[in-house]
């Protein structure tokens, strides 16, 4: 006989609880709060619900797992707006890490080094952290310091507008450093952006301006051409 496969086991996942409100409240009783946050006192449910529909408002469960229940009385509506409203914030605050990966070899010429090394730049010209990893091959493995060398230099030379979060670290074959923008990274790239715009606004200024210059220089031709076919008297 084929033995059965195993078969991976993954425990149920458990359901989100979801708020209890007005008639979805079973439980005998409950320990009531006021609209106000005042302690009212143990109650039935039937009660607390009386109570809470007398104030055009709703009886919410807010914590289950108390003995009894506690519920409060509120606009579960505008509670639940509320909530949307700050989980929105929250993820809108959010900082999101960017990172881009750089790979390079030990033996890397100066052409390939240049180009890379404007890759960094430009990445953290974006305000992106950048992952550069040295790859070792073969015998290159027994000579690490050549790639933290490597490593080392790049840092050097971006210093301007990066810096080492994360300094070199061998992981078998590859090792690996992170840089972080710093405070300048992207300034340059900004102020550069408004010079193009202020010499695109000074191009097309000068151009109206000429335009409007040439008008009397036009019309002194004309008087000039004018004058001369005049009939000599």
């Amino acid at each position: 006989m084929r033995p059965r496969g195993r078969r991976s086991f993954e425990p149920p996942r458990r359901p989100e609880p979801q708020t209890r409100i007005n008639d979805a409240i079973r439980v005998p009783r409950v320990r009531l709060i006021g609209e106000d946050g005042e302690q009212l006192g143990v109650k039935t449910s039937d009660e607390a619900r009386e109570y809470a529909y007398g104030k055009n408002l709703d009886l919410v469960e807010v914590a289950a797992q108390a003995d009894p229940p506690v519920a409060r009385v509120m606009d579960f509506g505008k509670y639940r707006y509320e909530l949307e409203q700050k989980a929105k914030l929250a993820r809108k605050h959010q900082t999101q890490i960017n990172v881009k990966e750089i790979k390079l070899r030990p033996k890397i010429g100066i052409h390939d080094y240049d180009t890379k090394k404007g890759h960094v730049e430009r990445f953290l010209n974006q305000r992106a952290k950048v992952k550069v990893t040295i790859m070792f091959r073969g015998r290159e493995r027994e000579h690490p310091d050549r790639g933290r060398d490597l490593l080392m230099r790049l840092a050097d030379d971006v210093k301007e507008i990066g810096l080492i979060e994360t300094q070199p670290l061998l992981e078998g074959r590859n090792m690996t450093m992170v840089l972080g923008p710093t405070k300048n990274a992207g300034v340059k790239r900004d102020a550069e952006n408004e010079d193009t715009l202020g010499s695109e606004e000074e191009i097309q200024g000068d151009g109206n301006g000429e335009a409007a210059a040439a008008g009397p220089d036009v019309g002194q031709a004309h008087a000039q051409v004018a004058e001369a076919e005049a009939p000599v008297q």
